[in-house]
């Protein structure tokens, strides 16, 4: 069993689930957003968004293969290149902190620990580029998947609420604290998915 975890590249970008490619509601203002809907160019806006964050700050998301089959994602950015954060009752995201925008796991591989190994990674990620922590917005009355996340899955891996709301908590996870994870995420990756030794698991890049 392959499997790899890559950066999210206007390459990669239709491995992510249909609904995702042409999603906008993070990468624009809700004005913005509803007019790229209107004029049906939500997937052209989202290349548009990919690939100005690759050029202007860098790597902004990773994906997970198995058997170079896509079961998962993860993209994150400085909130700056996040209109629609503004829109939240707790916004806004500290200016040390780097926003977790959005996540998916294909629903084969949920409850697994999979989301844990993508949080890992996007950890291991911005501590080599320094900085400090990560925060997100999350759906405290989470039912299904959408653009936001449950906020008790967020809790789960190790987020703080930093600003409570019944709704859309902000939660934040100090970057610090993540070096004393015992899990490393090749190891988490070789349980998961159960490999065996003459298969050894593929660094991320």
């Amino acid at each position: 069993m392959g499997r790899r975890l890559v950066p999210l590249t206007l390459d990669n970008l239709p491995d992510l689930p249909a609904p995702c490619r042409s999603c906008v509601f993070w990468e624009l203002d809700p004005v913005s957003g509803e007019a790229a809907v209107k004029a049906g160019t939500p997937e052209l806006e989202k290349e548009s968004w990919i690939s100005a964050v690759l050029l202007e700050w860098g790597s902004c998301g990773r994906v997970v293969y198995v058997d170079d089959v896509p079961v998962g994602f993860v993209l994150y950015a400085p909130p700056a290149y996040v209109p629609r954060s503004l829109a939240f009752p707790t916004s806004p995201v500290s200016p040390d902190a780097v926003q977790l925008i959005t996540a998916w796991i294909a629903p084969a591989y949920q409850g697994q620990g999979l989301g844990r190994v993508l949080v890992q990674t996007v950890a291991k990620d911005l501590l080599r580029r320094n900085f400090k922590a990560i925060e997100a917005f999350g759906d405290a009355r989470w039912k299904e998947p959408a653009c936001m996340l449950p906020a008790e899955h967020l809790l789960a891996v190790g987020f703080k609420t930093v600003r409570p709301h019944p709704k859309y908590p902000r939660l934040r996870l100090e970057l610090r604290t993540t070096l004393s994870w015992k899990e490393d995420v090749e190891l988490a990756l070789d349980r998961l998915l159960g490999a065996v030794k003459k298969d050894p698991v593929l660094r991320p890049s």
